[in-house]
């Protein structure tokens, strides 16, 4: 964009009132992007703290009713909050996983009550059954190490 063009006043005393407003104005712009700055930055942990306490609520809702709650959040929200794991479960042989969200190819605005027909136990695959899984709980860390990872050493 191009910068804005002032005339010059012909008297001597507009040319300086026009000097002294347009230094405010400079002025002003450091001022107003350091507070939107600062505003910026409230807002996003306002935001983590919204979606932390959105995956703690889906957690409790979970535990209380037992199977997956709709509304749940999204995974990017699950992510942001500080819950990048979901805790599964086979409904088959029960063999508890770990999924991490920020791996899976899915949009990042998925609900995560939405993945529950897309998580397949791998178990049970190679033995060529394929039951859903249940969904247990966000989780901050893997709790539950993969067996069928390698493990560095």
């Amino acid at each position: 964009m191009a910068p804005k063009h002032h005339p010059t006043p012909l008297s001597g005393g507009d040319r300086k009132a026009l000097a002294k407003e347009v230094g405010r104005a400079r002025a002003m712009t450091t001022i107003l992007a350091a507070q939107s700055a600062e505003a910026r930055t409230k807002g996003e942990a306002l935001i983590r703290t919204a979606d932390k306490l959105l995956c703690e609520s889906w957690n409790e809702r979970m535990w209380a009713n037992g199977e997956p709650v709709d509304p749940s959040p999204t995974v990017d929200q699950a992510i942001n909050g500080g819950y990048p794991w979901l805790e599964i479960e086979c409904s088959r042989c029960k063999t508890k996983r770990d999924v991490d969200l920020a791996a899976l190819r899915h949009p990042p605005t998925t609900f995560v009550h939405d993945l529950v027909s897309r998580l397949r136990c791998s178990k049970c695959a190679k033995a060529g059954r394929r039951p859903p899984a249940t969904l247990l709980q966000l989780s901050q860390r893997a709790r539950h190490p993969d067996p069928e990872a390698p493990l560095n050493v």
